[in-house]
């Protein structure tokens, strides 16, 4: 069983930027996709990026593209979230998620983080 655990989470003004990480702890970890997703309050669990176990390949919803950057290093068996020209609807709690092949689906991603919350002020 891999476990993660996410930080970066804060309050910053609109236009800033936050950095999240997610470090995972287990022998599969590093042979993982691993996947960001966002919940926002009164909504549903949207995914926002996801990154090969290599680092290779990665993919992000429309909604981030150009703003937010997914990266690992698996020497550490960390993946962040690069989060720039942040925005007050990029407001919620953003969860890692690790799977062989989770893709854009939540339900194909075994191992799950707590969260961490990101607030945007307008």
């Amino acid at each position: 069983q891999v476990q993660l655990a996410e930080s970066g989470g804060g309050l910053v003004q609109a236009g800033g930027s936050l950095r999240l990480s997610c470090t995972a702890s287990g022998r599969t970890a590093s042979s993982y996709q691993m996947g960001w997703f966002r919940q926002a309050p009164g909504k549903e669990r949207e995914f926002v990026a996801v990154i090969s176990w290599s680092g290779n390949s990665q993919d992000y919803a429309d909604s981030v593209k150009g703003r937010f950057t997914i990266s690992r290093d698996n020497a550490k068996n960390t993946v962040y979230l690069q989060m720039n020209s942040l925005e007050p609807e990029d407001t919620a709690v953003y969860y890692c998620a690790g799977g062989f092949h989770g893709g854009d689906r939540a339900r194909r991603y075994e191992s799950w983080g707590q969260g961490t919350r990101g607030t945007i002020s307008s």
